[in-house]
């Protein structure tokens, strides 16, 4: 599950504003959405090998951006390669927001087309095929799932398989595609670039792992290799291959082609088994009846903090990723869980391109100088960690069962909500036991620092509506602190935080969070969410002011273009 702290994405739910075809002054508003950004790592401490191969994983993730436009639409490189003969600068500008949006159809807009119905005879659909590419053109879903549920339980599997697509053999019936197949001379050249690189490395595992991708690409059987991804740990820190099941919008099933090229940030990444040595005092210090707290919380699921150097397919297409959490295959996750990723230096671009312009119209001037970087990131990692931390075995009826059983549709945004609120609460417990006073600090300019920026953060995550469960949980976080007091409306569009007030707001809210959790209270969750999840007057006085603040950053991969230069 991709995308993870990136409410941004919340706004794929937009309406559109822009009708089809969009004029060169539509597509400059357009465009203008996403802040460009030079996006940098240090390669300064990279050993000679690893400087090889990281420009190998480059020009190997340059063809992943081949084969996710393919999967996106059938005709999507014959729209791409006549976009680029049209030199006038509506033709650029089509070319520009077709490469950012990795297709005719806007990400922000609803995924509306904002090309012309028809390019060089190529028929444009108004809005993208659910289906993608990953099944015959025409084929229905009734028809795909009568056929699906006639086969076979083993061929069942492969037709729903991650990593196979359906076609029509000549005799017009439905038949399985591996990937391997499918796509087998970009996969042959990625899988050799990938051998190269593992030539290259002088790091056990990534060269295990790149081998062993290498050989999955070819094979298409990604067991191996997704486990030796789990156990990478290396200055270079790869992903690379079909992971994300979104651009299938008919069934969920098939996986679209990504690639991030990072380096290690081996400082923050120390950071987090900071945090995991705290794991248990944290657990045992929450604000829940102790009869609801974990006596042993499990081992920390694998988390690393890295640097982008390059972005492909799926990994650089509208609104940016900032942090990932994989594989998706069960059969991992069920033995190793699953890996977060933490994108570092997308966070900083997205903390200066987004939130400093946002905290600039939410926060009075002498409220500003608080808004810090450390204390953002150091919140999103606790987020991250503290999905860990509370009840996750319930009792229904008798029988055991999970607080995702017990809250069904409520829970993501409960879940999400008590991430925020228990890392805000933990940060906070931390601080005044001293222990983080080596990373964010002590005392009171620290707690200005880490209440300030989640307050002007809050309006970052609301700045497209309630449109997915990141958001819904912060109406519900900023609106209880608000009636709690913690958090202060000046009736003009910009707000405080009240330093008497807001520690027990948040323990407060964080009890709750956790009790209807811990308790598996569905009536208690929806009663909240009614209460909570609304954009309340003066809060939409704040969102009004944001609409020129662009939506997302644009990332010019400068270290991976100085790479391959050498």
């Amino acid at each position: 599950m991709k995308k993870i702290l990136l409410p941004l994405a919340m706004a794929f739910a937009c309406a559109s504003a822009y009708a089809a075809p969009a004029s060169l002054a539509d597509l400059d508003k357009m465009t203008k959405r996403f802040a460009p950004v030079a996006l940098t790592a240090d390669t300064s401490q990279l050993s000679a090998g690893d400087k090889r191969a990281i420009a190998k994983l480059i020009e190997a993730a340059k063809i992943i951006d081949v084969l996710q436009l393919r999967q996106r639409w059938s005709g999507n490189e014959a729209l791409w390669a006549a976009l680029q003969k049209d030199q006038t600068p509506l033709g650029k500008a089509r070319l520009n927001y077709f490469w950012l949006n990795k297709g005719p159809w806007s990400i922000l807009d609803d995924h509306q087309r904002f090309l012309p119905a028809e390019v060089s005879g190529i028929a444009i659909p108004e809005k993208k095929p659910e289906a993608g590419n990953f099944y015959p053109e025409g084929a229905t879903k009734q028809a795909l799932e009568s056929w699906m549920n006639a086969l076979p339980a083993k061929d069942k599997e492969q037709a729903q398989w991650f990593f196979t697509t359906i076609r029509k053999n000549a005799a017009g019936q439905f038949t399985v595609v591996k990937y391997s197949d499918e796509y087998k001379p970009e996969l042959e050249k990625a899988a050799a670039l990938l051998k190269q690189a593992a030539a290259d490395t002088d790091n056990a595992s990534l060269k295990k792992f790149l081998q062993l991708r290498a050989d999955a690409f070819l094979s298409n059987d990604y067991l191996a290799s997704d486990f030796a991804w789990m156990d990478l740990d290396a200055p270079v820190d790869i992903t690379i291959g079909p992971y994300e099941t979104y651009n299938d919008e008919l069934f969920g099933y098939k996986a679209a082609f990504e690639a991030y090229v990072n380096i290690r940030d081996q400082k923050e990444t120390q950071k987090l088994d900071f945090f995991a040595k705290h794991m248990q005092e944290l657990e045992d210090n929450l604000p829940l009846d102790a009869k609801y707290r974990n006596p042993k919380v499990g081992a920390l699921a694998p988390m690393v903090v890295v640097n982008q150097v390059y972005g492909a397919g799926d990994g650089n297409m509208g609104v940016q990723t900032a942090a990932y959490n994989l594989p998706n295959d069960e059969r991992i996750i069920s033995q190793r869980g699953s890996k977060r990723v933490m994108l570092k230096n997308v966070q900083q671009a997205k903390f200066k391109s987004t939130l400093t312009p946002i905290s600039k119209l939410v926060l009075k001037p002498a409220d500003q100088k608080d808004v810090d970087f450390d204390s953002f990131f150091t919140h999103i990692l606790a987020h991250e960690i503290t999905h860990g931390l509370g009840p996750h075995i319930t009792k229904a009826n008798g029988a055991d069962s999970t607080p995702r059983q017990d809250l069904k549709e409520a829970y993501s945004t409960i879940e999400e909500a008590k991430a925020d609120i228990t890392g805000l609460y933990a940060l906070a417990y931390m601080m005044d036991k001293g222990q983080l006073a080596g990373t964010l600090g002590q005392g009171v300019a620290a707690e200005r620092k880490l209440y300030t920026t989640f307050l002007a953060s809050a309006f970052r995550t609301l700045h497209f509506g309630l449109t997915d469960s990141h958001a819904r949980g912060m109406a519900i976080q900023m609106n209880y602190i608000l009636d709690k007091g913690g958090f202060i409306s000046h009736g003009d569009g910009t707000f405080a935080v009240d330093f008497k007030k807001i520690k027990q707001a948040v323990i407060d809210l964080d009890r709750e969070f956790l009790t209807i959790e811990a308790t598996g209270d569905y009536a208690r969750a929806k009663e909240m969410m009614a209460k909570y999840v609304v954009i309340r007057p003066d809060v939409q006085k704040a969102l009004d002011k944001m609409k020129t603040v662009p939506n997302d950053i644009r990332p010019e991969f400068k270290t991976a273009n100085t790479l391959l230069a050498k």
